[in-house]
């Protein structure tokens, strides 16, 4: 009898070393022999061993990635800064909006823009009927008209002087007599032009019809967007406490971010200094640059203006918005800067996941300063790699798991 089940025991030994030796038998059938896969070699302290290579790389094709919502990004080299964070609301570039106003009396005749109109440099915004360009343009053509007959006479009588055919004395006086229709005929050109006549109007003027001399056109002195206007058909305009603004035109492409700065934090500002601006609606943020550190503190907040400027042609932020802006006060290059998100702690490690062919390698890395949402990269990581920058806690999930499963 003793005989006999030794020979049942050795045979199911021999059984079973076939099937932990056979490769493709199911991991069911391993644990129905008494062989549990991953742990026929034990650790110090009795828990499995898994090789380096098993534990650090995590199979994962383009597919799973998408469905994991993985998103990857290059790392390369950046910035570090220490920053300060501030309210701010967006203001129009002082420098870039223009009150168009009039410069004489008379009645709106023609408005061809209305509010919300894009307009360019020397566009007809509105124009006028004025007794008084009128009376401007009529002295200007007299006064063209007398200087071209002075200057005429004074050509004739100085070539009939130089034949010796009449005085010098004559002479004389028809020089006078034309430089002072000259000068006659400047004055009534610049008074134009001081009523806000263009000079290629001026020089048209001996062929414009009659009723155009009473006409007076309002142009824009910028690019811009019409944000208002203030006269409608037939206002009376100009001077004697009559409106003199008829339109406001403002340049959007670049605004102004004012910024409220406490008179503690106000020294570690410069102009010069970037300006990370974003608010609440707006997915993406912009940078711009400090232009102005104002010296003065506000006797009730106890804090000082600072403008920054802000590129705005995609015409993202709008004058008025509120929003929160970040000065970096001092800044440094770094060769690697990757996203906070980027990192994660796996089994007291920092550790990263960076892209191969296979899927994910865990790869340990030693982090320096930190800004915002970005963090300096001292080792482990070189500068063209791809990693996975959001979702990560999935692929960290994932170490955890059973590297085989029945």
């Amino acid at each position: 009898m003793a005989s006999r089940s030794l020979m049942i025991a050795t045979a199911f030994l021999a059984g079973a070393a076939v099937v932990a030796l056979t490769p493709g038998i199911s991991t069911t059938l391993q644990r129905v022999v008494g062989i549990v896969p991953g742990k026929t070699l034990a650790q110090g302290d009795g828990k499995p061993a898994r090789s380096e290579a098993t534990t650090s790389v995590i199979a994962m094709d383009d597919k799973r990635i998408k469905l994991a919502r993985i998103e990857l990004a290059s790392i390369a080299p950046g910035t570090i800064a220490k920053r300060l964070t501030v309210p701010g609301a967006i203001i129009p570039d002082a420098d870039r909006v223009s009150h168009v106003s009039v410069k004489l009396s008379g009645t709106v005749a023609e408005l061809r823009k209305k509010i919300g109109d894009d307009v360019t440099k020397g566009e007809v915004l509105a124009v006028l009927e004025s007794r008084e360009v009128a009376d401007a343009k009529s002295e200007y053509l007299a006064a063209r008209l007398s200087d071209e007959l002075q200057q005429d006479l004074a050509s004739r009588d100085k070539s009939a002087w130089e034949r010796r055919a009449v005085p010098e004395q004559q002479y004389i006086r028809s020089r006078n007599a034309a430089a002072q229709a000259e000068m006659r005929l400047n004055i009534a050109r610049q008074k134009l032009l001081a009523l806000g006549v263009e000079a290629n109007e001026i020089s048209g003027l001996p062929q414009s019809p009659d009723e155009l001399l009473r006409s007076q056109n309002v142009r824009a002195p910028i690019s811009g967007r019409l944000a208002e206007r203030k006269v409608e058909l037939g206002t009376a305009v100009g001077r004697d406490n009559l409106e003199t603004e008829l339109f406001v035109i403002v340049d959007l492409s670049r605004v102004w971010v004012e910024l409220s700065v406490s008179g503690e934090d106000l020294p570690l500002v410069k102009e010069g200094q970037s300006v990370r601006v974003s608010a609440r609606g707006i997915s993406e943020a912009s940078t711009g640059r400090v232009v102005f550190v104002g010296p003065l503190l506000d006797k009730e907040t106890r804090a000082a203006r600072v403008v920054a400027a802000l590129d705005n042609a995609e015409g993202r932020w709008r004058p008025g918005s509120f929003v929160t802006a970040t000065v970096a006060l001092n800044e440094r290059a770094a060769d690697v800067v990757a996203p906070a998100s980027a990192i994660q702690i796996v089994d007291g490690q920092t550790v990263a996941f960076v892209r191969n062919k296979e899927g994910f390698e865990k790869r340990k890395v030693v982090a320096g300063g930190r800004d915002g949402t970005s963090v300096e990269i001292v080792s482990g990581l070189a500068a063209g790699e791809t990693i996975a920058v959001s979702n990560t806690f999935s692929l960290k999930a994932e170490l955890s798991k059973p590297r085989e499963e029945d």
